[in-house]
C-alpha cells in the first residue's frame, strides 16, 4: 500500500490536503489502516493517534438501527478492534460490537453530533479530523448534513472516509470528495483491477448489449467452469469494480473512474439503473460461491440478471 501512502503524505508535506478524502477498500482491504497510517504523518507522528486517543481525531461507524447510541460510546470496542486487526472485516466490526445479525445506520443523532463537534475549535490547534467507515450507511436524513457541511466545510478540518460501494453514496458527496482505491499489495495510488484481462466480462457485456442471449449464456457456461472457486470469486470482484466506474461515468464523475475507455462505452449503452442491478447479481453469485449451489444453475442466474437489466 505504499503508493497510497506516499501520495497521501506527499498532500500533507506540500501542504495541499483536501478537506475530503474517500478510500475505496475490498471489505477487510485495509482502508482503515492506510487512514491510521496517514493521519500519523498528518499529525506529526504524535502517539496518540497510534493509540487512538487524540482530541481531534473523532470516528463514525454504522450502529444498530434500533438503537439511541452514537460511535464515541463505542471507541473502547472500536479502538480493541483496529489496534488488534487493522484490516478488519465489516462483520468483524459487528462483532466486536455485538451487533452480529443486526441491521446497521449511521443515523441523524451521529450527524448532529458530528456538527456540535465540529462547531469547535480544535484542542490542539492543528487539524480536526472526522474518520467514517462505511459513509454509504448513512441514512439520507445524515447523508444530506453531512453533504452541507462538505460544501462549506470549517477551516482545517478533515473528513476521511473508508467505504466499500461509493456507487452508494449521494453523487453530489462522491463529487466533493478525492477518491482513492486502496487494492492490498498493489500500488493503490491509483484504481487497479485484476483478473486476467477481464475477457469474459467483456464478451458478457458485449453479447448483452447487441442483445445476444446465446453468446451470453455461452459466457455462463465458461464462468461455471473456471477452475476454482477462488477464481470465480475474482471475478465477481473486477466485475463490481467495473460495474462502480460505468455507475461514476453515468454520473457525470468520469475523473473518480480512471482512464477506462470500457467503462465509458458501457455506461453509454446501459440504462442509468444497470450499474446498481448489476452489483447486486453480482452480490448475489458471490454470496453462494462456496455454498451447495450448483455453479452452472448460479452463473445462468447471474448472466439472466445481467441481460434483463442492461
Amino acid at each position: 500500500m505504499s503508493g497510497i501512502l506516499d501520495t497521501l503524505c506527499r498532500m500533507v508535506d506540500s501542504g495541499r490536503v483536501p478537506h475530503a478524502l474517500l478510500l475505496h477498500e475490498d471489505d477487510g482491504g485495509g482502508g482503515v489502516a492506510v487512514a491510521m497510517q496517514f493521519l500519523q504523518h498528518l499529525y506529526g507522528g504524535n502517539p496518540r493517534v497510534a493509540k487512538m486517543i487524540h482530541p481531534d481525531i473523532h470516528f463514525i461507524f454504522p450502529l444498530v438501527q434500533a438503537g439511541d447510541s452514537v460511535s464515541e460510546q463505542y471507541a473502547r470496542e472500536w479502538r480493541a478492534l483496529v489496534q488488534e486487526n487493522p484490516a478488519f472485516s465489516e462483520g468483524d466490526l459487528y462483532e466486536a460490537l455485538g451487533f452480529e445479525g443486526k441491521n446497521t445506520v449511521i443515523a441523524v443523532k451521529e450527524a448532529n453530533a458530528m456538527l456540535r463537534m465540529l462547531s469547535q475549535y480544535s484542542l490542539e490547534g492543528g487539524y480536526t479530523t472526522v474518520l467514517i467507515y462505511l459513509p454509504e450507511k448513512m441514512n439520507s436524513v445524515a447523508a444530506n448534513k453531512l453533504l452541507k457541511i462538505l460544501e462549506e466545510p470549517p477551516q482545517q478540518t478533515l473528513f476521511l472516509m473508508v467505504t466499500h460501494a461509493p456507487e452508494r453514496l449521494l453523487p453530489t458527496i462522491l463529487s466533493r470528495c478525492q477518491l482513492f482505491r486502496v487494492d492490498s499489495g498493489t500500488d493503490a495510488s491509483e484504481v487497479t483491477l485484476r483478473y486476467d484481462d477481464g475477457g469474459l466480462l467483456a464478451e458478457l457485456m458485449q453479447a448483452a448489449i447487441s442483445r445476444n442471449l446465446s453468446a451470453a449464456l455461452e459466457v455462463g457456461e465458461q464462468l461455471a467452469e473456471l477452475p476454482s472457486r477462488d477464481s470465480m470469486r475474482a471475478f465477481c470482484r473486477y466485475a463490481a469494480e467495473k460495474m462502480r466506474r460505468v455507475f461514476l461515468v453515468q454520473q457525470g464523475l468520469p475523473q473518480l473512474a480512471g482512464d477506462d475507455a470500457q467503462a465509458r462505452e458501457w455506461a453509454a449503452a446501459c440504462k442509468k439503473s444497470f450499474p446498481r442491478k448489476a452489483l447486486e447479481a453480482l452480490d448475489k453469485a458471490s454470496a453462494l460461491i462456496g455454498r451447495n449451489v450448483n455453479q452452472r444453475i448460479l452463473f445462468t442466474d447471474f448472466v439472466n440478471r445481467i441481460y434483463v437489466n442492461i
